[in-house]
């Protein structure tokens, strides 16, 4: 399935500036229907809420470190539940280690991209995660 620039995407950063850059970085790419969190525990509720008025979100771009619930925390949230085990989730993190890389694919993560990042990079990690 190739991406769907129409599709619901949740953005979850405890840092606003980097939420805006995501949000900025998406529109450029024809993103419109984006959602923020601040923290993997409201975006939790936010992802279960959504699923039950029936417009679900079609795509996760999740922080790897945040206070309240980590986004490799809210990741295995997602996997072990089967209303959202195959739902596309990208991690970014400024970790560049290879061992939170393995961490994160076992819990089943989509892709991974490593921050800084530029548009370029993240439409390829988004194009590998849709493949079309």
């Amino acid at each position: 399935m190739a991406f769907n620039p129409k599709q619901k995407i949740l953005i979850m950063d405890d840092m606003s500036t980097m939420r805006k850059i995501i949000k900025n970085m998406l529109g450029k790419m024809g993103c419109s229907d984006l959602t923020e969190a601040d923290d993997g525990k409201p975006a939790w509720q936010m992802i279960q809420d959504a699923h039950e008025n029936g417009v679900p979100f079609e795509f996760i771009v999740s922080d790897w470190n945040m206070p309240q619930m980590t986004g490799l925390d809210l990741l295995k949230n997602l996997r072990s539940d089967e209303r959202f085990k195959k739902l596309p989730f990208l991690m970014i993190t400024a970790e560049a280690e290879q061992s939170n890389v393995v961490i994160a694919v076992k819990a089943g993560v989509s892709n991974f991209i490593v921050k800084p990042f530029s548009i370029v990079t993240l439409k390829e990690k988004i194009d590998k995660v849709f493949p079309g």
